[in-house]
């Protein structure tokens, strides 16, 4: 299952979220310059359980580089599909637990997230020679928090099947609910020689879901107030998702919703929309002309429901204007 998005846009720029993702994508070019030295680098920066149980190991390193590595395995990856793969998930699912937190506070809690799947992965294996990294196991305490915060929401997921692209919604709750469920089996059914930290990614998780829960009980400032009001986006979502209803029961034509906002209701806008139709989920680029109004109505040709004698009706969308999304 591949997330392509949630269907709750944020209503301010995920600043740390966007920091996080460019610091992670700043630091593996900088490994991939590094040529074979990068093992030793990775070795030196990840976070290593026997630094900390086994004398003979832990001779070769420095007190604060013990404890830094806590934090700056964190920032470490193996290759390109492992950075693309925990830079996504990132994506899809920070900016509305950043935007929960504020900005400020959600820098700590990843960071903290991070710490906490270290310490599972270091009870559970503390002889472990292997260098552990990635961002997996802050992210996964994103994961964590969404699973608590918005269970309700929906994500739209890419399923191959074989070459066929299938687009489904699937509730957050059983998307991560089933995502947690395989990190857990795995975790049990491996050791730390497989090369993955399974552990790591429960620890993150189960630390999500704790910092939520803690999170009321704590005094909170105005600077993510503040933030927010400055990282307010300006413009409604850029990919939507289009629940088709019958225009009436004798046509057949098909209707929806747009949203927008007032400022892109006057300049005219651009909007991605996935489209459920039968068993596939569709994109296009739908156009929104300038000067409409609200419940104004966008006719897309050919793109209803298909008639016995093989013609098509049309897709209707009524414009939605909100001042804020």
């Amino acid at each position: 299952m591949i997330p392509i998005r949630d269907t709750i846009p944020s209503r301010t720029i995920p600043v740390v979220t966007y920091s996080l993702m460019a610091l992670n994508t700043l630091v593996y070019l900088f490994q991939v310059t590094m040529g074979p030295d990068v093992e030793s680098f990775l070795y030196l920066y990840g976070f290593v359980p026997a630094k900390f149980t086994l004398p003979q190991v832990a001779a070769y390193f420095s007190f604060s580089n013990k404890f830094i590595s806590i934090i700056s395995y964190m920032f470490l990856h193996g290759g390109l599909w492992h950075i693309l793969g925990n830079m996504w998930f990132l994506y899809i699912f920070g900016d509305n637990v950043e935007e929960h937190f504020g900005a400020l506070r959600f820098a700590g809690f990843y960071l903290l997230s991070g710490i906490a799947s270290a310490l599972l992965h270091f009870m559970l294996n503390p002889m472990s020679a292997i260098p552990t990294i990635g961002a997996s196991g802050a992210i996964a305490g994103v994961m964590g928090a969404y699973f608590i915060l918005y269970p309700s929401a929906k994500i739209l997921t890419l399923i191959p099947i074989i070459i066929i692209p299938w687009f489904i919604e699937i509730p957050a709750f059983l998307f991560l609910g089933i995502w947690f469920i395989m990190q857990f089996f795995n975790a049990t059914g491996s050791d730390a020689a497989s090369g993955v930290a399974w552990w790591a990614h429960v620890g993150g998780f189960i630390a999500g879901i704790v910092m939520v829960k803690l999170d009321t009980k704590l005094p909170r400032t105005g600077a993510d107030d503040k933030l927010k009001s400055i990282t307010a986006r300006k413009k409604s979502p850029g990919l939507q998702i289009i629940h088709l209803d019958l225009c009436t029961d004798d046509t057949l034509d098909l209707s929806g919703k747009i949203e927008i906002n007032p400022l892109e209701a006057i300049a005219g806008t651009r909007k991605l929309v996935n489209i459920p139709w039968g068993f596939y989920k569709r994109m296009y680029r739908i156009s929104v002309p300038p000067g409409v109004k609200n419940g104004g109505r966008i006719r897309l040709a050919g793109m209803g429901r298909a008639g016995s004698d093989g013609a098509k009706g049309d897709l209707y969308l009524t414009v939605e204007i909100k001042s804020k999304l």
